[in-house]
Parts: structure tokens; sequence; C-alpha cells
């Protein structure tokens, strides 16, 4: 992974200039510690990607009925697909908006930043930082360390240990939503890596198309309370890719960070026909834990503070 410039540095961005491009490839074991008492493990903040981003499944005109199925089957349906589309999904480019703001003690403070992002299968991704507005202490701590942790979602150990399945997750059947089906879901352990709340599943394709969550546990000392709303929307050629990921932390003195991501302008240029895709295999945009990379930079961001 490195940063490529097509510019000198400036004071517009902090550390990298407009246009600047970091290029990402797999990387193994890779950690960072930061110190005071914001120190955390670099190794943690992989888990946004997922969120950064969502196991992309095709669009079907099925009959909008649901059939009467159990957690068990929901669950082993969607794990099924998600290899599936992971394989089909070879490139796809777009847009992200980043948007963070604070209100609270010391001071409030906030920061946008527009990125290009090019995805290329199993796990390379590409990213231009078109602009960026504000704190530059949030854009150092928060928006350029989570484009640089987004290679670690791709390494199998740790989706292992965070992947959306029975092996870390209990589910159970909440009810119906429409076309999706609503699950509980209980992590087996209290992990900074997993998540409690609610999912919807698209019950035709099987796709997940809703989060509401919180962490198993804090990420930070200085956070108490985390709430995650996650969104994805159907794409080019049929798949399901974020829309929105929003995740609003309540500061341990008082203060509330809300950090928005927005999905813009997808372009699904490469994609595997899936009768040539039925054999799933390990993919970057595999869905894992959403947003503890999230919570833990806000956390960094909060302790740099104090």
């Amino acid at each position: 992974m490195g940063w490529h410039n097509d510019s000198a540095p400036d004071k517009t961005t902090g550390r990298f200039s407009l246009r600047s491009k970091l290029v990402v490839k797999p990387r193994w074991g890779d950690q960072m510690m930061t110190t005071g008492r914001g120190r955390h493990m670099r190794g943690y903040t992989w888990m946004v990607l997922a969120t950064l981003a969502c196991v992309p499944a095709a669009w079907s005109q099925a009959d909008p009925a649901l059939p009467p199925l159990s957690a068990e089957q929901v669950v082993q349906h969607l794990m099924e697909k998600n290899g599936e589309r992971a394989a089909s999904l070879q490139h796809y480019q777009g847009k992200r908006s980043y948007r963070l703001e604070y209100h609270g003690f010391p001071a409030s403070a906030e920061a946008t930043m527009d990125v290009e992002v090019n995805f290329d299968a199993p796990a390379s991704k590409h990213f231009t930082i078109v602009s960026a507005t504000g704190s530059k202490l949030i854009q150092n701590r928060v928006f350029h360390r989570l484009l640089e942790s987004e290679e670690q979602a791709g390494d199998s150990s740790n989706r292992k240990h965070s992947e959306l399945g029975p092996d870390n997750y209990n589910f159970t059947l909440a009810g119906t939503e429409g076309t999706n089906y609503v699950l509980n879901v209980e992590p087996k352990v209290e992990s900074r890596f997993l998540y409690r709340g609610k999912i919807w599943i698209d019950g035709h394709d099987f796709a997940v198309t809703r989060i509401e969550a919180q962490p198993a546990r804090d990420p930070s000392f200085w956070t108490t309370k985390s709430e995650i709303h996650h969104t994805y929307q159907k794409v080019d050629n049929g798949f399901y890719l974020p829309k929105e990921n929003k995740t609003v932390t309540s500061v341990r003195l008082g203060g509330v960070a809300t950090l928005t991501i927005e999905y813009q302008s997808y372009q699904v240029t490469a994609a595997k026909p899936l009768a040539l895709a039925r054999k799933p295999i390990p993919s970057r945009e595999g869905f894992v834990w959403p947003d503890g990379g999230l919570n833990q930079e806000v956390a960094n961001f909060m302790s740099a503070r104090k």
C-alpha cells in the first residue's frame, strides 16, 4: 500500500494533497499503535470496511410473497448467495462522501472528504481524494486512517472472526417486513469485532439490505454508546453495495460524534456470469462487521483532543 501524489503537499488536505491516491494491496498482519491514552491496535480498524461493504447479491423478479423459512435457513441461503456474488463481482468504481460532526467538550469540530474508489477482485482498492474541508485533525486521524485500514478487511483470518454467520452469531427470526426477513443477531462472544441488533435480508436474493445495531463491546474508554445505521442499494447488474453508513457515538465526557459515509455513482464494469461463479472465493467485499473501525477512529480522534 502507498500514497502516490499528483502534486506537492499543500495546506488544503493536511497530510495528502488533492488528487492524492492510496493504492491498497493485501498485506498480512500489518498493525500500528497510536500513542497516549488513545493507544489502539490498527488491526482493529480493518473492520470498516465492509464496510465498508456488503456482499453483492443479484436482483430477481420472484413472487413478493416470502416462504416461511427458519432463521437457520435464511442464514444458510445468505451465506451461499454471498459467496456466489462475491465470486462474480470483478470490478466497480464509485464515489464516497465522508462527514464527521463532533459536538461537545472541549470544542465542536467537523470535516468532510470526497473520495473516488476503484475496486478490483479479489482484494485491491485504489482511492483518489478529490476534496477535503474542515478539521485537519479529523481528516488525518479519522478519514485517512479509514482509507488506509480498508486493506485489512480482506485478511481471511480477520474475516473469520467477524463474518456474519453461525460461527460468530446466534440468529432468531424477528419476523418479516415487506420482502425482507428480519433477524435478531446476538454475538457468541463479547468482542469489539462483533455487534448485536437486527438485520434485514432480502427474501428473494438473500442480501443484507439494512442493519440497526450496537457494538458488542465498546472499542475505547472514551466511547460509551454507539448506534449503527446501515443501508444498502441495488446497483449496476443487480448487485447490492453500501448506500449509507451512519454511526452516532456518545463520548464519555458528554460529546456526540456522528460519522456518515454516503456512496454514489457506482458503475460495475466487470462481473462474471453467475453460472461461472458458483464456487465461493474470498473477497474484500465479503460482508463482515461494518463499523468497528469507524468507532475506533472516532475514539482515537477523541483521545487526541484530551
